[in-house]
């Protein structure tokens, strides 16, 4: 019940306005969002690479709704990217960016698709310049078909393109199915959208089920899995999943989000894991955050005494 009320406040003007401008919400953000500005994000990319970590960066915002905005925001990622090349972070795939098809244009109400496309094959020609790659995020359910039918056509250009899987969907493991095909990268995680009965897993054991049926069929594939989770119990499974596969390290990462569990992203690093950490940016964090506590409602509490603390 909490997790549907988050994800419902996810997307509430009336609950934004009133979390987002309390005065002490922000400091308690800067512990999950890099900062407003793509410098702030190259910032901190340059301290987690130092520790060993490897980094996604997300500019933070979707829904995008006109051509001029989804044209900046390419640009946008575009100029990041150059700024990561040009510091040294990019060089292969150490920093690469997390791109939302929406964020770009896909709802746009003419061409949208078509838009979506141009623009993120305009970010994968930047990402191959600075020498390194683009992960396609996945949104809601109603934007699957459009985003797995935008990796497939720009993959004849660019077979690095990452995309993302959502074990909560019904469909996740026939998906993985037919994206694990030689060097294809997909990011598994569990999915942090209120989707309907009719496509997703409505109890969380059949979720992490599913999760774990499609890690095996990734592992088991030639493709490069990315296991986006903070959960022990899937992280043991990966481990062993990988071990029976005879997966060296560096065919696979893991995937955490930035602020989460920072102990063991570097605990797992230092085993000799490769450990990607996803770095959102930008000042449009609302909808980012509130799903981040659906995901694990237990962190609501955590919140509410962050907020406590910064009195």
């Amino acid at each position: 019940m909490l997790r549907r009320m988050l994800l419902a406040a996810s997307s509430s003007d009336r609950a934004r306005r009133l979390i987002t401008s309390a005065p002490y919400t922000r400091g308690v953000v800067s512990r999950y969002v890099a900062g407003d500005s793509a410098a702030q994000a190259v910032d901190v990319t340059r301290e987690l690479l130092a520790s060993g970590l490897l980094v996604t960066l997300d500019h933070l915002g979707e829904d995008t709704m006109a051509p001029d905005q989804a044209a900046a925001v390419t640009a946008g990622y575009s100029g990041l990217l150059g700024q990561l090349a040009a510091a040294g972070l990019a060089q292969g795939g150490r920093a690469e960016v997390s791109v939302k098809p929406t964020a770009v244009g896909l709802e746009l109400a003419e061409h949208g698709e078509k838009t979506a496309t141009e623009n993120i094959a305009r970010i994968c020609a930047a990402a191959r310049a600075a020498g390194t790659t683009v992960t396609l995020d996945m949104e809601d359910h109603t934007r699957v078909e459009a985003t797995l039918r935008i990796v497939r056509e720009l993959r004849a250009d660019y077979p690095d393109l990452g995309c993302v899987i959502q074990s909560s969907l019904r469909r996740a493991v026939a998906d993985c199915a037919a994206l694990a095909r030689p060097g294809s990268r997909v990011r598994l995680c569990k999915g942090a959208y209120d989707s309907p009965e009719s496509v997703a897993f409505p109890a969380r054991r059949d979720v992490d089920r599913s999760y774990a049926r499609a890690l095996r069929v990734l592992m088991a594939g030639p493709g490069y899995p990315m296991i986006a989770t903070h959960d022990p119990r899937l992280l043991r499974i990966a481990a062993a999943q990988a071990e029976l596969a005879g997966r060296p390290a560096g065919s696979y990462e893991y995937q955490m989000l930035y602020g989460v569990r920072p102990a063991e992203q570097r605990r797992l690093a230092g085993t000799g894991a490769q450990v990607r950490v996803y770095v959102p940016y930008g000042s449009d964090w609302y909808g980012y955050l509130v799903r981040r506590l659906a995901e694990r409602p237990a962190n609501v509490a955590f919140f509410v005494r962050s907020l406590a603390s910064q009195r």
